[in-house]
């Protein structure tokens, strides 16, 4: 059998403010009390994998649930910056209501190419892309036969997700990634991959 890594996948969970949508971007929110409990959910349903590792982006959101779920495990997660979220530029931490006011002509520009366009001081889909996914091969080359964790963000999620089944990043929200959800990816040697599960 073609050796293979398997990537444990999560999205952080639910963060301060998720009941109105906002860009939160590298903005380091909290977790809500329920954010907290869904990573002890997460620790639950991991706690008979066999991960030799864990690989975080260091914005807190993250890095407490994968504390919470590495000590069940007994290794230390190692935090990347790489893996943060998509900088939302100048509308980091606004809610969606608040940029279509404000912003109306470049709300419609990024809608009609959603890839390309990049927010004053922010980026675009393809520098989040050029960003990510070295550090994801990078883990895939150095954890071959192994399973691995690694806690992001749902643009960063849904961004590997493409690039794994083979499809074109303007299928963005295509995907849904909810707060505290669990994916599942093989990749094998031959540069194949394979997601096994979905928003789980």
């Amino acid at each position: 059998m073609t050796p293979h890594t398997r990537i444990y996948l999560i999205r952080h969970g639910q963060v301060a403010g998720f009941d109105e949508p906002r860009y939160n971007g590298q903005t380091d929110v909290a977790l809500t009390d329920y954010g907290v409990e869904q990573y002890h959910l997460l620790k639950e349903r991991l706690a008979e994998k066999q991960i030799a590792a864990c690989y975080t982006s260091d914005l807190s959101r993250c890095t407490i649930g994968a504390g919470i779920i590495c000590r069940n495990l007994g290794i230390e997660p190692t935090a990347h910056r790489e893996l943060r979220e998509l900088n939302i530029g100048v509308w980091e931490g606004l809610a969606w209501q608040e940029i279509q006011a404000a912003w109306p002509d470049d709300w419609q520009a990024r809608l009609a190419d959603l890839v390309n366009f990049r927010v004053p001081q922010g980026e675009n889909l393809l520098d989040v892309e050029e960003r990510v996914m070295p550090v994801i091969h990078g883990i895939v080359e150095c954890h071959r036969g192994e399973e691995v964790l690694v806690v992001a963000h749902g643009g960063v999620n849904r961004i590997v997700l493409l690039n794994a089944i083979g499809a074109p990043l303007v299928g963005m929200f295509n995907i849904e990634q909810n707060y505290g959800c669990l994916n599942i990816i093989d990749y094998y040697a031959d540069g194949r991959a394979t997601v096994k599960l979905l928003n789980g």
